[in-house]
């Protein structure tokens, strides 16, 4: 078995998607997105998704740090920390139909996490088109969709702990 690179990326069963930090004769130093930093042993049970073939301590901490820091932000949904409103914290969202069946509970954690993936992907959304090669009336065109959308969310400003979070539609003159 050969040895992997720092900057190698692999998946592991317990821990996630992580990258190769530093290697030693028996473990492999991974920061993993979700667990941070993991001693691993060489022969654990892993998947390679890239791997990188390198000296072992051959790469500094700042290039490995650098390194890392662009893969997350290239391979990854990782988006700064959004802080739900206190009064939220360990609530429920109760679904309930009109008609006679179980109502569906979701804690609301999570529906406040899908709303906020929802945003920071109108947001990429938004800078890929500002960004791109169509024409100035095009781009203008769909950035009204993307300010109706923003409108359409602001239900969810009650969610949001920081007003600076908030979703922020069409302004009215």
């Amino acid at each position: 078995m050969k040895l992997l690179g720092i900057g190698s990326r692999l998946k592991h069963s317990e821990h996630g998607v992580g990258v190769v930090t530093n290697v030693t004769s028996k473990h492999y130093w991974v920061t993993f997105i979700e667990n941070g930093l993991e001693t691993i042993d060489i022969d654990s049970d892993f998947e390679v998704i890239e791997a990188l073939e390198d000296e072992v301590d051959s790469v500094s901490f700042y290039e490995v740090e650098k390194t890392l820091k662009n893969l997350l932000m290239r391979w990854s949904d990782i988006t700064p920390t959004v802080a739900i409103a206190d009064k939220w914290k360990g609530g429920k969202l109760i679904m309930e139909p009109g008609t006679p069946t179980q109502n569906k509970e979701v804690p609301i954690d999570t529906f406040f996490h899908k709303i906020v993936m929802v945003r920071d992907r109108v947001r990429v959304m938004e800078q890929k088109i500002n960004s791109s090669n169509l024409e100035e009336a095009d781009k203008i065109d769909l950035q009204q969709y993307i300010t109706r959308i923003y409108g359409s969310l602001t239900t969810f400003n009650v969610l949001f702990k920081a007003p600076s979070d908030y979703f922020v539609g069409e302004k009215t003159k």
